[in-house]
C-alpha cells in the first residue's frame, strides 16, 4: 500500500510539475514495483509494457479518427462555421452562454478538446470584446462547455470518456441516459450561474475587457466560411450513426471524415495535411493515456493492490461511490480523465461488474458513474487541457483557474452526487 501511494503521489508530483508522462509514468511504476518486490525488468517489460501495448492496440484508431476529424473540421472552416453562427444568434449579450453552447455542440459533435479550445478562442475573444466581459473568464467559459457535459454527462456524446467504459460494461454510448441528462443540465446550468456572477463582479470592480497584448482584433473572412448547416452535417453524421444505427465508433467517425470532405471538396490540396497532422498527434495523446495506464497495471501486479481494492470496495454505501472516488482519485493523480478512468476499470471493472450482478445495479449506472467522476479532479492545475487552454487564451493560472476548476473540477464532482442517488434507486 505504502508504495502504491508514493508511486500515485510522485506520479501527481512530478505531472503537476509539467514532466512528460511518457517517462515519468515508467519510473514511478518502477517506484511501485521495487517496493511491491516486483523484479525491475521483468515488471517493465512485461507488466507495464503490456499494460501500455494492450490499451494501445484497443483505442489507437479511435484517438487517430478522432484527431483526424477535428482537424479536418479545422481546416475546412466548419469548426468555425458552426461556432459563428452560434455566437451569432446568441448575440452579445449572451456571450458567456454563446461560447458555453458553440463549445458543447462541437465537442458533442466528436471534435477534440483541444481543437474545439482553439476553434472557439477567436470567436469567445470577439463576443467577449462586444460585451466589455474580462477576459479572465473566457478560459472558464471554454472549459465549461468543453471539459465537462458534453465530454462525459449527455448521453451518445462520442468523446473517449464516454466510449471506454462501454468495453468494462458492455454497455453503449447512451447508458444511463436519466442519470447523464440530470449531470449535464446541473453542470450547464450551475456553470453559467458562477460565471454570470463572476462577471457581475468584476464589471462592478471596472474590470472589464482589455485588448491581448502584441494581438490585434481578430478579423473573420465570412466568404471563406462553409454554410453552417453544411458544417453541421459532419457532427450529427457520428452522433447518429454511433447512438441510432447502432455503428461502430470507428466506422461513425470515418464517415463522418468523408463527409467533412465532401462537403469542402474545393479545399481538396489541404486534405493530406490535415489528416497527416491529425494522426501525428493523435500519436502522443494516446501515448500519454496509454503510459498511465500502463502504471495502473503495475499497480494491480503487486500484493498491495489487494488491499487498495478491499479499501475501495468497502467504501460506506452503494458501490458506485467507491467507484467515483476511485476514478476521481487516479484521473487526479495522471490529470488525464480517460488515464484516471482506464487505471480505474482496467483493475476493478470486473469486481464492479461482479458487484452489478450481486446487488441489481445496472452496469449502465457504473458506466455513466464511472464517466461522470472522470471529468472531475482530473483538471487540477497539472492537467494538459488546462495548461493548453491558458495558453491560448494568453490567461494565467492566478487570472483563471479559480473558473476553471468551479465550472470543470468542482460542479462535475457536485453533479456526480445526485447521479449516483438515482443509480442507486435503480433510475437510470
Amino acid at each position: 500500500m505504502f508504495g502504491i501511494i508514493l508511486g500515485l503521489v510522485l506520479l501527481m508530483f512530478l505531472a503537476y510539475r509539467g514532466y512528460s508522462i511518457l517517462w515519468v509514468a515508467p519510473v514511478c511504476a518502477l517506484v511501485v514495483g521495487l517496493i511491491g518486490g516486483l523484479n525491475p525488468l521483468d515488471m517493465y517489460k512485461e507488466t507495464y509494457m503490456t499494460g501500455l501495448a494492450g490499451y494501445v492496440k484497443s483505442w489507437f484508431p479511435v484517438f487517430m479518427l478522432g484527431a483526424i476529424f477535428g482537424h479536418l473540421m479545422d481546416y475546412t472552416g466548419a469548426a468555425k462555421s458552426i461556432a459563428r453562427w452560434l455566437t451569432q444568434k446568441l448575440g452579445p449579450k449572451r456571450a458567456i452562454m454563446g461560447v458555453v453552447v458553440g463549445c458543447g455542440v462541437l465537442t458533442y459533435g466528436g471534435i477534440s478538446l483541444f481543437v474545439v479550445v482553439f476553434a472557439m478562442y477567436p470567436l469567445g475573444l470577439e463576443l467577449f470584446r462586444e460585451a466589455n466581459i474580462t477576459r479572465k473568464l473566457l478560459p472558464g467559459a471554454i472549459a465549461l462547455g468543453s471539459f465537462t457535459f458534453t465530454m462525459t454527462a449527455i448521453p451518445g456524446t462520442p468523446q473517449i470518456q464516454n466510449i471506454i467504459p462501454t468495453q468494462y460494461y458492455g454497455t453503449t454510448a447512451t447508458a444511463a441516459p436519466i442519470m447523464g441528462t440530470f449531470a449535464a443540465v446541473l453542470m450547464f446550468a450551475l456553470g453559467l450561474m458562477w460565471l454570470h456572477n463572476r462577471e457581475k463582479k468584476f464589471t462592478a470592480a471596472g474590470d472589464v475587457f482589455t485588448e491581448p497584448k502584441g494581438k490585434e482584433a481578430v478579423e473573420f473572412d465570412e466568404t471563406d466560411l462553409p454554410n453552417p448547416f453544411l458544417s453541421f452535417l459532419p457532427l450529427i453524421t457520428v452522433i447518429v450513426t454511433m447512438n441510432f444505427l447502432d455503428w461502430d465508433i470507428i466506422v461513425a467517425l470515418l464517415s463522418g471524415i468523408v463527409l467533412s470532405m465532401a462537403i469542402s471538396y474545393k479545399k481538396y490540396i489541404g486534405f493530406t495535411k490535415a489528416i497527416s497532422n491529425g494522426a501525428v498527434g493523435s500519436i502522443t495523446a494516446i501515448l500519454n493515456t496509454a503510459a498511465a495506464v500502463g502504471f495502473g497495471t503495475v499497480v494491480r501486479a503487486v500484493p498491495g493492490f489487494a488491499t487498495l481494492t478491499e479499501v475501495l470496495l468497502n467504501v460506506p454505501g452503494t458501490p458506485l461511490i467507491s467507484e467515483a472516488i476511485a476514478v476521481n482519485l487516479l484521473a487526479g493523480a495522471t490529470g488525464s480523465a480517460s488515464g484516471g478512468m482506464s487505471i480505474a476499470l482496467e483493475a476493478l471493472g470486473d469486481k464492479y461488474m461482479e458487484i452489478a450482478a450481486q446487488t441489481g445495479i445496472s452496469p449502465e449506472a457504473f458506466h455513466r458513474v464511472a464517466s461522470l467522476a472522470s471529468g472531475g479532479l482530473d483538471t487540477l492545475p497539472h492537467n494538459g487541457a488546462v495548461l493548453t487552454l491558458l495558453a491560448v487564451t494568453g490567461m494565467t493560472h492566478k487570472d483563471s483557474y479559480i473558473d476553471i476548476m468551479m465550472t470543470s473540477l468542482i460542479l462535475p464532482i457536485v453533479a456526480a452526487i445526485p447521479a449516483i442517488l438515482l443509480g442507486s434507486l435503480g433510475i437510470y
